[in-house]
């Protein structure tokens, strides 16, 4: 598999990577994009999940084993398989004037007191970056708790999606791993599009109907039609009706506009952080003169804005200590 630039390196490790991943694979993928998202945003990670760059450019992450399953349990021997199976995945990045190869994660390690340790190189850090930017369009709850990996990787491909797409049966073959595998199109819709049709109507907010285009006798490619099933998770939902509410609702005009002025903070950004602001407006006797001795901390930080948000937080649980 060549892939020219990180645009595609994108698309291959997240959405159309043309191998056959478990669930466990997709929920450790999942993880790391939900972790990525977060640190990029200045949101708090759970002190048990942390993402450092070390000197080399290379992201060590650590997560929880009981982070990747559903249930919260600790699934030892399909973890130790997942991590194998990304270590031994392998893009080929060749710009025309860098040739490497990648491999999804590196060094992974499973410390059995709880804990799991990798490193990403910094190609596919900016890949899970980039995707991660779209990923709110994925409910994280719905996707990580699919139990197909077809269920998961067609999710992806729908949420957002309010056209039809279509596919030929060999290049969803190829995507999914599986040229070798259910070569009579019977089986591979028995073993893949059905099942996988059938959990998103019972589990998730959207699925999808289809149909299937022949030549002669032989079907060549499927449609998917995107639909709604009626499922709402009314957590996300308030969330969203939040997030649509005017900024002049809960914060002051002088206020938002030094967020905007000083540190750069877009409208959107600003809702994802609201609760925060919120409470250092109403709670601090001078949230300004707090916010401009931030700035001037923040001069030296690769990221102004999480450090703003970071040292909101760090007073407010000092103030609740």
């Amino acid at each position: 598999m060549k892939v020219n630039n990180i645009e595609v390196i994108q698309s291959y490790v997240l959405t159309a990577a043309k191998y056959k991943f478990s669930v466990h694979e997709k929920r450790i993928l999942y993880r790391l994009v939900q972790i990525v998202q977060a640190q990029t945003e200045g949101q708090k990670l759970d002190k048990h999940f942390t993402i450092n760059q070390d000197l080399f450019g290379d992201y060590k992450v650590t997560l929880p084993i009981s982070s990747l399953n559903k249930d919260g349990g600790r699934e030892y021997k399909k973890i130790l398989d997942a991590l194998t199976d990304l270590r031994n995945k392998t893009i080929e990045y060749d710009d025309g004037k860098v040739w490497e190869l990648i491999g999804f994660i590196e060094k992974p390690k499973v410390i059995y007191a709880g804990h799991v340790e990798f490193e990403v190189n910094p190609r596919i850090y900016d890949a899970i970056l980039n995707f991660s930017k779209g990923f709110r369009k994925l409910d994280f709850a719905t996707v990580f708790n699919l139990e197909s990996t077809y269920s998961m990787r067609l999710y992806e491909l729908l949420a957002g999606q309010l056209t039809p797409l279509t596919f030929t049966i060999d290049d969803l073959r190829e995507k999914w791993g599986l040229k070798d595998k259910y070569k009579q199109t019977y089986d591979f819709f028995k073993r893949t599009i059905d099942p996988a049709k059938k959990e998103l109507d019972k589990s998730s907010p959207i699925s999808f109907t289809y149909k299937t285009n022949k030549i002669g006798k032989k079907v060549i490619s499927i449609t998917l039609f995107p639909t709604k099933t009626g499922k709402v998770d009314e957590a996300l939902e308030k969330k969203k009706l939040v997030k649509k509410i005017s900024l002049g609702w809960e914060l002051k005009r002088e206020f938002i506009n030094y967020l905007k002025d000083k540190f750069d903070f877009t409208d959107s950004e600003i809702k994802r952080n609201v609760d925060d602001f919120s409470r250092l407006q109403d709670e601090h006797e001078d949230p300004l003169l707090f916010m401009n001795r931030v700035k001037g901390g923040s001069r030296l930080k690769s990221n102004p804005k999480g450090y703003l948000i970071k040292s909101i937080r760090g007073w407010l649980k000092e103030k609740e200590d």
